[in-house]
């Protein structure tokens, strides 16, 4: 009698680098004898993957792990493991205060996660591991990258299986957990920069680039998986190539990604500002198959605010980085993140920042009001604004950006636009056009002649209505 498979539900949070290591989890346990399921309920095991980027991400991981802790008693679930960052931030501190998780594992258990969590299932203790500021430990060095395994903390594995420099089977290294038409694809892990607001680089540790072939077999692999978009992701895309001796080596990649068989677009997420050199610009904005897609980092536009965050820049060089976008790609599209009510900043420093947002025309801009994240320089900054304040300067300026982003999407009516297809329901058609990006950028619904669109397809339409962020575009 064929002894039956332990079934495992991956369950994720937090950003795409995150969906990239579950699918990477999520290969090695179907390699190591595992059965994945889409249904915790289903699931004789259940993996979280958490976040731990700031108190609400943390408050989710741990209200997602109570609620999977239920199924032990009201599904058929056996064991709940935490994973991902906030597992690796605090460590045994996680596990001592939430008993009803059977584990907290780090990034160094991913390499054996099969056998882990099969142990675990059959009552065996794990001891959580104490965490340490992964910024302190030895990065990968180029000569261990040639080993026919390797992994690199919170990247899961590099290259399984090597022979003569070609790939044999990447589903040991990654599973994919939905059949979407685009998936993020890793350059690198890890961040080296110092931004007092960010912890990210304790638990991520220093930045470590993917070899370019690692990256371009397994665009190969994903295209075969039937992926028409890349949406590349680091913590720092223009850092990439830095640790391999060639800081440009992102411009000699994209032309590669765009030309793998099957792959329709390439888009690059997380562009660091102050290190978005103009031929980066003008290999995203002409490229092509590569999206002119710019997910610039601003933060803020005060260069006061911006000093205090070790950043730098000032609403003219923000400006004219912007200038030179769309110059080479009028039609580009750009997002951000702004910081509001971080320490320090004054009632001039804000409208710096809306007078900034109003003149650069940004797609999308994510706002964020300014709070302690322990371990950070910034948590130690004495000229804190009070809660109230911080609460409204964020409302001020999310008000401002609703109404920014959905004049700046109608002023996209009448462009011709092409439209990946990512659902069809009820017959209606909804995808996303080359300025809007996976899941947070907002969506185009395609009207007109949709008859015989499938799913993954590309479309060409023109816009002829907005709302908000969303389009409207015919076929």
């Amino acid at each position: 009698m064929t002894e039956q498979l332990l079934s495992v539900a991956m369950v994720t949070l937090g950003c795409t680098r995150n969906e990239v290591d579950s699918e990477e989890l999520a290969g090695r346990l179907q390699a190591g004898g595992f059965r994945l399921v889409s249904d915790p309920s289903e699931a004789d095991t259940v993996v979280v993957n958490t976040c731990g980027f700031v108190e609400q991400a943390k408050k989710d991981s741990v209200d997602t792990l109570l609620e999977a802790a239920d199924l032990k008693e009201s599904g058929k679930a056996q064991a709940v493991v935490a994973v991902g960052c906030m597992a690796e931030r605090y460590g045994k501190e996680l596990a001592d205060s939430l008993p009803e998780a059977d584990a907290v594992l780090g990034f160094d258990d991913y390499p054996d996660i099969a056998s882990k969590l099969r142990a675990i299932v059959a009552g065996e203790t794990h001891h959580a591991h104490t965490p340490a500021d992964r910024r302190l430990l030895l990065p990968i060095s180029p000569v261990e990258r040639d080993a026919s395994t390797i992994s690199v903390p919170g990247m899961g594995a590099e290259v399984t299986g090597m022979v003569g420099g070609t790939i044999k089977d990447f589903s040991a290294v990654r599973a994919r957990l939905d059949d979407a038409p685009w998936a993020p694809l890793k350059l690198a892990s890890g961040c080296d920069r110092r931004c007092t607001f960010c912890a990210i680089p304790s638990f991520r540790g220093s930045f470590v680039s993917r070899r370019p072939s690692d990256v371009l077999h397994e665009a190969q692999w994903l295209a075969a998986q039937g992926v028409k978009e890349l949406f590349l992701v680091s913590e720092n895309s223009t850092s990439y190539g830095k640790d391999l001796g060639d800081i440009r080596l992102l411009e000699s990649l994209l032309p590669e990604l765009a030309a793998v068989d099957g792959i329709e677009r390439v888009r690059v997420s997380y562009l660091q500002p102050a290190e978005t050199r103009p031929g980066l610009i003008q290999a995203i904005a002409t490229t092509p198959g590569v999206t002119p897609y710019f997910d610039l980092s601003f933060q803020h536009a005060s260069n006061a605010v911006l000093r205090r965050m070790k950043r730098f820049g000032d609403p003219e060089s923000f400006l004219k980085l912007l200038d030179q976008v769309r110059e080479l790609a009028p039609e580009a599209g750009v997002r951000s993140n702004v910081i509001v009510g971080f320490p320090g900043e004054t009632e001039a420093d804000l409208e710096i920042l809306c007078d900034f947002l109003e003149a650069a025309r940004l797609d999308v801009t994510g706002v964020f009001g300014y709070s302690d994240e322990e371990g950070t320089e910034a948590a130690g900054f004495a000229d804190k604004l009070d809660d109230d304040e911080v609460a409204a300067r964020t409302a001020h300026v999310s008000a401002l950006v609703e109404e920014l982003t959905a004049q700046r999407a109608e002023d996209r009516i009448g462009e011709t636009v092409d439209v990946l297809v990512e659902e069809i329901e009820d017959g209606e058609v909804v995808g996303r056009a080359a300025h809007q990006g996976p899941e947070v950028d907002g969506m185009t619904t395609l009207v007109g002649a949709v008859e015989g669109v499938r799913r993954g397809d590309i479309v060409r339409a023109v816009v002829t209505a907005s709302e908000g962020v969303d389009l409207t575009a015919e076929v």
